[in-house]
């Protein structure tokens, strides 16, 4: 079965194929499948014949190769043995990254809770210390499949397929490449001088929506994004509201971290510069996911012209704070 195939079947993933699925592995499912939020991968919540729990993850044809998973899967039962607490997938038979009709998925414990209250100093220092936990078992190997976080794959190619696929509007091309290329050229000005700062295995995706809150304190979902990557893009997803608000949050943060971890202030200097990665890097994933037709319903605001005039409002204010960004690091 080609990609093409493959994808066109993953669209169309339906409830007796999934049931099958687990029924493959000797897990019998009780109740009515429950989808949850996930856009990249066909994710749901299942109950078994005993009442229990699980989230089911079916992943994305040609995004992952079975090698970079399983390095994902590894680094989670790397934390997991060292008592920290993140969702890592369940085996069975001895394997993590099951088969059913060419279709990849894994099992998880299914764990409730709430985001984390980001507004709450004991709460940051708390998150603080399991992140530089995580990056003390991050840096212990280096993925050998998996990716880097980089100007070059976030920004750089993601603005390189928009421009190739002619998603920008004609009459907004000129504006948008007299953004987006001083942008990317920021960005890679950043990681240059800072190119001795150490790439570890992060979260990579460590957003308050990626962090839940139970009384006994946090746990980590999601590693899907792990990549190699510097440890302060596991910080700076987390702070939110004005810029005094961030300065409060990124300091409890690091006050948590420190009694675990030495952080590198120079990583603060590429705050900005991810921020703006991460804004290409979005609008280059949309845009190759647009011919799945969940994406076209979910996202129905993407590739329209008030989007792109948008994003080109947005683009150049983050151009602009790159530009005028000191050369010491004003957040202390």
């Amino acid at each position: 079965m080609s990609q093409d195939d493959l994808q066109n079947d993953f669209y169309q993933l339906d409830p007796d194929t999934i049931l099958d699925a687990l029924d493959s592995i000797n897990l019998y499912v009780e109740a009515a499948l429950l989808p949850l939020n996930s856009y990249e991968n066909r994710v749901y919540q299942v109950r078994d014949e005993h009442q229990k729990k699980y989230v089911v993850k079916f992943y994305r044809p040609a995004r992952w190769t079975d090698e970079q998973i399983l390095e994902e899967h590894q680094f989670c039962h790397e934390m997991e043995q060292a008592e920290i607490p993140v969702v890592a997938p369940l085996q069975f038979d001895g394997k993590t990254l099951l088969n059913y009709q060419q279709f990849r998925f894994a099992v998880f414990p299914n764990r409730g809770g709430r985001h984390p209250n980001l507004d709450d100093h004991d709460t940051l220092t708390w998150l603080g210390r399991f992140i530089a936990r995580i990056h003390t078992v991050g840096e212990t190997s280096a993925y050998q499949h998996r990716l880097t976080i980089s100007p070059e794959a976030y920004a750089q190619q993601s603005y390189q397929f928009l421009q190739d696929n002619h998603f920008i509007p004609a009459e907004l091309r000129v504006s948008m490449d007299s953004v987006c290329l001083p942008l990317v050229e920021q960005c890679l000005k950043s990681f240059h001088r800072f190119s001795d700062i150490a790439q570890l295995r992060i979260h990579g995706d460590c957003h308050p929506s990626n962090v839940m809150w139970t009384p006994d304190g946090p746990h980590f979902v999601d590693l899907d994004d792990s990549r190699m990557g510097p440890a302060v893009q596991d910080i700076w997803m987390l702070l939110t509201g004005d810029e005094q608000e961030k300065i409060q949050q990124q300091n409890a943060l690091l006050e948590g971290y420190e009694e675990f971890r030495e952080f590198d202030d120079r990583e603060l200097m590429l705050v900005e510069a991810l921020r703006g990665m991460r804004m290409l890097h979005y609008m280059g994933w949309l845009a190759q996911r647009w011919d799945d037709p969940s994406f076209q319903h979910n996202f129905p605001w993407f590739n329209t012209p008030r989007y792109w005039e948008e994003q080109l409002l947005n683009l150049k204010e983050q151009l602009g704070t790159l530009q005028n960004q000191p050369t010491s690091q004003l957040w202390q």
